[in-house]
């Protein structure tokens, strides 16, 4: 992964309808033979009962510390000799906020499984670094790591603590293998003793090895890796699409079973800060399922990773929690974003879209309050500007801003538009920096991304006249409000700073008085003065103004742009028509292109509730 990767989505499927026509040697040459159809069913129940088995061979404790295989359909433990420990650091070295995995808290996992919802296409393949070759076929490891965390290992070491991961490897055993490498980050030198290797100031060991089979990047999908920390005994389990099982366990060595509760799975790099590079157009939708002795949805965490990555990213949405298992769901692909545990957005003339995936206009002109959560002390401010006069009634985004800790960031629609701590600031096109704050800054041609050691974040899309925003939260569910969120976790509910509630359909006079006043910046807690921009009087709208309120010439050119894009959502569709007409620019589609349906539709008119929205909607 990138210095970002991903995560979730649940995927509708919708099967044709075939038509039979009243033509005998039509119908039978569409109808599958008795034997075919057969044949399919066969192999869809093995299918079945064999990811069932890697299920249940998972949770099957080995008999003993030591290595073992078990082949389906079997599902008894067979022991195999264990080779040495690899002789390679799978390192530290991802920046806090690059990853997502499930929490738990207040209760400890003892089981974690990775494992592939999808792999696409199914041609996928992978290259990585390996003897000093740089593109070595299926050069990487499959790792289940768990978040740094207080081990007695470090008594009397000030500072340090213990990391645990669980490992699949292609080459680092001589061969594929599984194994489990534990670290003491900041432990000082000399290590624990001489079965231990320095690495700067931290330690690390591996244990022995299991051989396993080879595993390509197109196989991922009928793969899984469990790791697995109970009874004073810590085991990681490898299941493969050749219906194989690898299991290595041994006595624990950080005592992670006291102090487990988030998990981090990936494929990347085999080793040493490497990164494993998928070929273009790969997407994998990918599962955390934990075991903590509860039924309840995990929280979303993002966290510090593993040194080795790919080049995958997150996104396009952000990870869905279920309660079946638990489990996280998320997606890593070649077009993803920042690792965000929930993401919102204000973009058009101006389009809001909750973290709960409401979506409402709220065309008040001012600066506005987008994001607060204070427990991470970040901030989100939006400059909305009138589009009057010719729009009186529409607003777009002029200028964004964000406070991450002690460290504020402004972008703006000017010549240099980035400042950091009111200081205008230049960072070149491809180019990223990261600030003694630990706030990350980068740059891809006109988007612009901020982040921080807590994975919250703000992107911004500066596009000449107006500016689209994305705002992550490295956690969720969060202690958050602003216009951005919903109230009392109800798609259908939004709320002032003084917790009125407005339910859909909210109504306009509600919605641009006291919800809108409240959700005004003070001037003294403004962070958009950077931009160095006369301050935006407030001010409210006459009427509602959606799409069906553009003359009827703007609405149908602006409306056929919008479709030949591919929008197809009600909804979204006719937010990016008034975007089009309104901006005047056929690119104002682009953000709508491949966004999924709103979960619930606010519009001030009324008109509609997310239980109304017309049957044939889908992602566009």
């Amino acid at each position: 992964m990138k210095s970002f990767r991903s995560i979730a989505v649940e995927t509708l499927v919708i099967l044709p309808l075939v038509f039979l026509f009243p033509f005998v040697s039509a119908a039978q040459s569409a109808k599958p033979s008795g034997k075919a159809s057969t044949t399919s069913r066969r192999a869809a129940r093995e299918q079945k009962a064999r990811k069932e088995w890697q299920k249940q061979i998972a949770k099957v404790p080995v008999p003993k510390k030591g290595c073992f295989t078990a082949t389906y359909p079997d599902k008894q433990w067979k022991e195999v000799p264990c080779g040495p420990p690899s002789k390679y650091p799978n390192t530290v070295g991802g920046s806090i906020g690059n990853d997502v995995g499930p929490q738990v808290s207040p209760f400890l996992i003892s089981s974690a499984q990775g494992s592939f919802d999808s792999v696409t296409p199914a041609t996928v393949t992978e290259t990585g670094p390996w003897s000093g070759n740089p593109t070595s076929a299926n050069a990487f490891t499959i790792q289940m790591n768990t978040q740094f965390f207080a081990t007695t290992v470090c008594t009397g070491h000030p500072g340090c603590q213990g990391w645990q991961q669980f490992i699949y490897s292609q080459n680092q055993c001589g061969g594929p293998c599984v194994f489990m490498e534990y670290w003491l980050l900041n432990y000082g030198s000399p290590c624990p003793s001489a079965s231990w290797n320095q690495s700067g100031s931290s330690c690390w060991i591996n244990s022995a090895n299991t051989p396993a089979p080879a595993i390509t990047a197109a196989q991922l999908q009928n793969t899984t890796l469990t790791g697995t920390a109970q009874g004073g005994t810590d085991t990681v389990v490898l299941t493969s699409p050749g219906g194989g099982a690898n299991a290595m366990a041994a006595d624990t060595v950080l005592n992670v079973s006291s102090a487990w509760n988030t998990a981090d799975f990936i494929v990347c790099g085999d080793c040493c800060s490497s990164q494993a590079s998928f070929s273009a157009g790969t997407t994998l939708v990918q599962r955390i399922t934990v075991t903590d002795g509860s039924q309840k949805k995990p929280a979303c965490s993002t966290q510090a990773s593993t040194g080795e990555t790919n080049n995958l990213s997150f996104g396009p949405t952000a990870p869905v929690a279920s309660g079946v298992g638990p489990a996280l769901i998320y997606t890593e692909s070649s077009a993803g974003g920042l690792a965000n545990c929930a993401a919102a957005t204000s973009v058009g003339d101006t389009h809001l879209t909750t973290f709960g995936r409401t979506l409402y206009d709220f065309q008040a002109s001012g600066d506005f309050v987008l994001v607060e959560a204070r427990e991470s002390n970040f901030v989100v401010q939006a400059r909305q500007q009138s589009g009057a006069p010719t729009w009186p009634n529409a607003t777009v985004n002029k200028a964004v801003a964000t406070r991450m800790g002690k460290t504020s960031v402004a972008l703006c629609l000017k010549e240099m538009p980035l400042s950091v701590d009111g200081k205008p600031t230049a960072l070149d096109d491809g180019k990223s920096v990261v600030l003694p704050s630990d706030v990350h800054l980068s740059r891809v041609g006109n988007v612009y991304s901020v982040w921080d050691r807590n994975g919250n974040s703000m992107q911004a899309e500066l596009n000449g006249t107006y500016i689209n925003v994305t705002v992550g939260l490295g956690r969720w569910p969060e202690q958050a409000h602003g216009t951005l969120l919903n109230a009392n976790s109800n798609i259908n509910e939004i709320a002032a700073r003084d917790g009125r509630v407005l339910t859909a359909p909210f109504p306009f006079t509600d919605l641009y008085h006291h919800y809108a006043d409240s959700w005004t910046v003070p001037p003294e807690q403004s962070l958009l003065d950077a931009c160095g921009e006369p301050k935006i009087e407030p001010g409210l709208p006459r009427r509602p103004f959606f799409a069906t309120d553009l003359p009827l010439k703007d609405y149908a050119t602006a409306q056929r742009v919008c479709e030949k894009a591919g929008v197809k959502s009600k909804a979204l569709l006719d937010a990016c028509t008034l975007d089009v007409a309104v901006i005047g620019s056929e690119s104002a589609a682009k953000v709508y292109v491949g966004t999924p349906k709103p979960a619930a539709v606010g519009d001030a008119n009324g008109k509609r509730r997310h239980r109304d929205h017309d049957k044939d909607e889908g992602h566009d």
